[in-house]
C-alpha cells in the first residue's frame, strides 16, 4: 500500500462517516478512527506508530462583516482556485532554510510546485493545475488543511 492508497483510505473514512477502519498485512498495519468531531486520526505501524495531522476548523470570531465577505467572493469568482488534495499541514517552503515556492504576483505554469502538504510524516508536493498569476494565498504557513480546502487563487488571464 503506497501513500496514495493511504490518503484515499483516509478521505473515504472522512467522507463516508465510518467510525473506524483497521487494515493489516505482513508489512504494516493502519488504523483510522473518526472521533465525534469527524476528523480522522490515522496510525500507521511499520514498527513505530505515527499519527497523521488532525485539522480542526479555524474560527475567526469578530472577523470581517458578512457584506465584505460577499463582495470579496464575488471578486474572487473570476479566479481559479488551487485546492488541497489531502488532509495535512500546509507549508510554503520545501524546508525551513529555503525560499517559498510562490508569492502573490508570481506567475505559475501547469505542473509548477506551489507548496507541500505533510501527511503522515511524508511531504507531498502540490503542483498547480492551471497557468496564471497567484493573486491570493489563502492559508498561513504551517497551518492544518482539510481535503478540498482552497489554498491559492490564480488569475488565469
Amino acid at each position: 500500500m503506497d501513500i496514495k492508497d493511504i490518503q484515499n483510505l483516509v478521505r473515504f473514512v472522512a467522507k463516508a462517516g465510518v467510525s473506524e477502519v483497521k487494515y493489516k498485512n505482513k508489512d504494516f498495519e493502519i488504523y483510522i478512527k473518526t472521533p465525534l468531531g469527524g476528523e480522522p486520526v490515522s496510525y500507521v505501524t511499520p514498527q513505530v506508530a505515527y499519527q497523521a495531522p488532525v485539522s480542526a476548523p479555524v474560527a475567526n470570531p469578530g472577523s470581517a462583516p458578512a457584506a465584505s465577505e460577499a463582495t470579496s467572493s464575488a471578486d474572487d469568482s473570476k479566479y481559479i482556485t488551487i485546492k488541497s488534495p489531502m488532509i495535512g499541514t500546509f507549508y510554503r517552503k520545501p524546508s525551513p532554510d529555503k525560499d517559498v515556492f510562490v508569492n502573490v504576483g508570481d506567475a505559475v505554469t501547469e505542473g509548477k510546485v506551489v507548496c507541500v502538504i505533510e501527511a503522515m510524516k511524508l511531504f507531498n508536493q502540490i503542483e498547480s493545475e492551471v497557468s496564471g498569476k497567484i493573486v491570493k494565498i489563502l492559508v498561513d504557513d504551517a497551518s492544518p488543511v482539510e481535503y478540498d480546502q482552497p489554498l491559492f487563487l490564480v488569475d488565469p488571464s
